[in-house]
């Protein structure tokens, strides 16, 4: 064989051994991460989210990739992301509770992790914590069952509100909230009005209606379209004047007064973990639902003096977190 055509021949097995050896590799697997909601303000639970994954040995861009995908609060969308998923295809969907339903009703063969408060066995996402079955398993966490105890954290801080306004989103994961705060006020003698939202608009209304009706303090709801809402709650409550509890650490870290609820930080980076390991072999149906257990009270003293509003000692000494 002449030299030159030695030389070709080898140079043509070079260059086929590396593509041979790239298709012999195992394609990256991708994660569909869905959320009823818009990205903001929930920008803090992606890297929590990754966390979880890293724990698990998995880092975005390295040996995993995620597919985002948000309905804008827009319920009608989800069917559509979700198949858009589907035809990818994706190996696990992380899914907000808004977000769960559309999921499930898709497809009984890709696992789904869901993170949210709704009680996921009333509400028909899994069989039972313990023994989730089929192929959804996840985290939850007892935000709605918190509504009384924020009123009365908020009465403590804001005693002369003889009238309290509440927001709530006409969702499932909120009806047991409102009978909880129903119950609460009524033992305890204070006045509520409770108005629900499901637009701007409503919420730019219910605030003029407590102000009008002479609300001294408001508390809002749990679900996932009231914290999407954070700037537009926030600036309101500041330019009423209005004293507020809100469910999420991030609502006070941008303004609000008080916030005493489940840290989604922490249930999105568990929710990580059980993709992680679904990722690895798991089967859903084996991994029973997380109950996160850590909550978070956090005053905003800077917002509060803005208020004239005085916070016990006592009652600062309780929080979690004091922005001053």
């Amino acid at each position: 064989m002449k030299r030159r055509e030695f030389i070709g021949l080898l140079g043509s097995v070079t260059v086929a051994w590396p593509l041979a050896a790239r298709a012999q590799q195992p394609a990256m697997p991708v994660i569909g991460f869905l959320r009823s909601t818009s990205l903001a303000p929930f920008e803090n639970l992606i890297p929590a989210f990754g966390q979880g994954l890293k724990e698990m040995g998995f880092v975005e861009g390295q040996n995993v990739a995620i597919e985002y995908r948000y309905a804008d609060n827009q319920i009608d969308r989800l069917p559509v992301l979700v198949a858009d998923l589907i035809r990818l295809p994706v190996s696990v969907i992380v899914v907000n509770s808004g977000a769960a339903f559309a999921a499930k009703a898709a497809t009984t063969r890709i696992p789904i992790v869901f993170a949210g408060g709704a009680d996921p066995v009333r509400e028909g996402i899994v069989t039972s914590l313990n023994r989730p079955g089929g192929n959804v398993t996840g985290v939850t966490w007892l935000g709605a069952q918190l509504g009384a105890k924020r009123l009365d954290l908020l009465r403590r801080i804001v005693p002369g509100a003889t009238l309290i306004g509440m927001l709530v989103d006409p969702s499932p994961e909120a009806e047991s909230e409102r009978r909880d705060v129903q119950a609460a006020a009524k033992t305890s003698g204070q006045g509520l009005v409770i108005i629900d939202v499901s637009t701007d608009r409503d919420i730019e209304t219910a605030f003029a209606t407590f102000v009008q009706r002479g609300a001294g303090a408001v508390l809002l709801g749990v679900g996932a379209f009231l914290a999407s809402k954070r700037k537009l709650t926030v600036s309101l409550e500041s330019r009423y004047r209005l004293p507020a509890s809100h469910v999420l650490r991030e609502d006070v870290v941008a303004g609000g007064l008080m916030s005493y609820g489940p840290s989604q930080s922490e249930a999105y980076r568990q929710a990580g973990v059980y993709a992680g390991r679904i990722l690895k072999g798991e089967k859903p149906a084996d991994l029973p639902v997380v109950q996160s257990t850590k909550f978070e009270f956090v005053i905003n003293l800077k917002t509060a003096k803005a208020l004239g509003l005085d916070v016990p000692m006592i009652i600062q000494m309780t929080a979690d977190e004091v922005i001053e």
